[in-house]
């Protein structure tokens, strides 16, 4: 099989969420990072003939990058096979045991207490902002009117701030706080609903993935 730049592109962001990975026979992606706050799934493009982990999807994506767009997967017991042109490497899988496997059981968002949609270009913004500010937090905030998505020091208020309009208010006043490094989308456009129950669910409108991410309890009010 040949891996699409889609994928190749998923395999990427998924790398920084949680190194290892479980790949399952079919389409289906799922991964978790070990901290267990973020989840998330894809539906790709490509489909893999059978089950196997890797322990190390940076190291797998550099591999695959070796052979550049000349390279087909094989797979046997215990190896993938690069083949290339004339070259053939055999790359090991891992043992399940040896990485952090998601839950087979999908998050649900039983309670919606806040919605909109976070554009490709705001969510590009808030990040670069958040990177050059050196921002530890991205919260969602409203004062029962309208909604913004700002990038902050949860636990200093003398420290810089950027923040974006991006709904309007459904009356509720919070301020919903996440690690600014658990925030790691594909860049696109997403649907983002939370719920005060401790969880806000991310899916892309153009691609199939979404993401589940856990906020700071401690740090947000509500």
């Amino acid at each position: 099989m040949k891996l699409s730049n889609e994928t190749l592109s998923v395999l990427k962001n998924f790398s920084g969420i949680n190194q290892g990975l479980e790949f399952k026979r079919g389409n289906k992606l799922t991964t978790v990072s070990a901290s267990k706050t973020v989840l998330a799934q894809a539906i790709l493009k490509d489909t893999f003939p059978q089950d196997f982990c890797v322990y190390d999807l940076n190291q797998f994506l550099s591999v695959h990058s070796l052979f550049k767009d000349k390279v087909d997967l094989e797979f046997d017991d215990i190896n993938i096979i690069f083949k290339g042109d004339r070259s053939k490497l055999k790359y090991r899988m891992t043992a399940k045991n040896m990485i952090v496997s998601p839950p087979d059981k999908e998050i649900k968002l039983t309670q919606i207490d806040c919605s909109f949609t976070l554009t490709d270009i705001d969510y590009s913004e808030i990040m670069k902002t958040a990177s050059v500010l050196s921002s530890p937090n991205i919260s969602v905030e409203s004062d029962g009117e309208t909604i913004e998505v700002v990038s902050c020091d949860a636990s200093a208020d003398g420290q810089h701030t950027n923040s974006i309009q991006v709904g309007q208010g459904n009356g509720k006043i919070y301020k919903i706080v996440f690690k600014t490094e658990n925030i790691k989308m594909v860049q696109g456009t997403y649907d983002v609903q939370i719920s005060f129950k401790g969880f806000a669910h991310f899916k892309n409108t153009k691609d199939d993935i979404q993401y589940w991410v856990a906020f700071e309890s401690k740090e947000s009010t509500f």
